[in-house]
């Protein structure tokens, strides 16, 4: 479902601290001087805000009402990854990113993170998008840290039906991450 509703936003993404000038998922959404100056409320404010705009600032999963996961997912051109030297714009395509995945303790290793990654391809898909795209670690079989791991990893999104599109200058927890796209005109 979109995310339209800040208060389960806020208990996925937001900080444990209300105080805190962290999370939320906004480092690749906002520029970094607006990103960096949010503290506390006001950030909490902006996202609330974000959730009130016409496109959503991602998509959730819920579980008998229950939110239990997230996935950032916008175009690219409203992000940061539109200017990032590290990840390339491969084309002119107007391409949808998807740059975070979280799923709430309890409910891990259930799914969850397949049925997100569908969820933020078929809302790309409604609001026009020709693809989505998504930056992930390339871990072959090593373990990712946990704490890392909100990008996902390449066979996850190889299992969802993305190929891999490009690499990238990024490196996340020691490991390289590829550009995986996924056409979204035929689905």
């Amino acid at each position: 479902m979109p995310a339209t509703r800040f208060e389960d936003v806020a208990t996925l993404i937001g900080p444990r601290k209300p105080t805190s000038n962290v999370c939320f998922c906004l480092s690749h959404r906002l520029g970094s001087a607006e990103n960096n100056a949010l503290r506390g409320p006001a950030r909490a404010e902006r996202v609330r805000q974000l959730c009130a705009e016409e496109i959503a600032p991602g998509v959730i999963a819920y579980l008998e009402g229950e939110p239990i996961g997230w996935a950032a997912v916008h175009p690219r051109s409203r992000t940061s990854f539109a200017r990032s030297r590290r990840i390339p714009n491969l084309d002119e395509l107007a391409v949808w990113s998807l740059w975070c995945l979280r799923v709430r303790p309890g409910y891990r290793r259930r799914g969850v993170t397949h049925h997100l990654i569908e969820g933020a391809a078929e809302y790309a898909r409604t609001c026009g998008a020709p693809a989505v795209e998504a930056y992930p670690v390339d871990n072959g079989s090593q373990k990712v840290d946990p704490t890392m791991a909100y990008v996902g990893t390449r066979s996850m999104f190889e299992r969802a039906g993305f190929h891999k599109a490009g690499e990238t200058a990024s490196v996340l927890n020691g490991f390289p991450r590829v550009l995986m796209r996924r056409d979204l005109g035929s689905r």
